[in-house]
């Protein structure tokens, strides 16, 4: 069972940063795309970034030019670098992982990390 956990959650005053880390039990090699969705109090679950191993990043636009996606496949983690945080990415993040074989396709989720931005 592919376990993804998750770090780097916190508060942060508005203008901040912070980086969410996610490291996977297994290589990330191994997954087709890996990558970070959020959810808000009463919202949907939206993608956030994402990576695949062809080497394709997709952003959302609302966190274009602010958020960073990078892969470190010895440490089988994937980071999320977030910068100029606002009140509007307040949520809990998660980790994705989704992987597609000639058996299937298979999402994998990691329990959440919270963000808080407040002053």
């Amino acid at each position: 069972q592919v376990q993804l956990v998750e770090s780097g959650g916190g508060l942060v005053q508005p203008g901040g940063s912070l980086r969410l880390s996610c490291t996977a039990s297994e290589s990330i090699f191994s997954f087709t795309s890996i990558g970070w969705y959020r959810q808000a109090p009463g919202k949907q679950r939206e993608m956030v970034a994402t990576t695949s191993t062809s080497g394709n990043t997709n952003y959302a636009d609302s966190v274009k030019g602010r958020f960073t996606i990078a892969r470190d496949h010895a440490e089988n983690t994937v980071y999320l670098q977030m910068n100029s945080l606002q009140p509007e990415d307040a949520a809990v993040y998660h980790c994705n992982a989704y992987r597609k074989t000639w058996r299937g396709e298979r999402d994998y989720w990691g329990q959440g990390t919270q963000v808080t931005v407040s002053s």
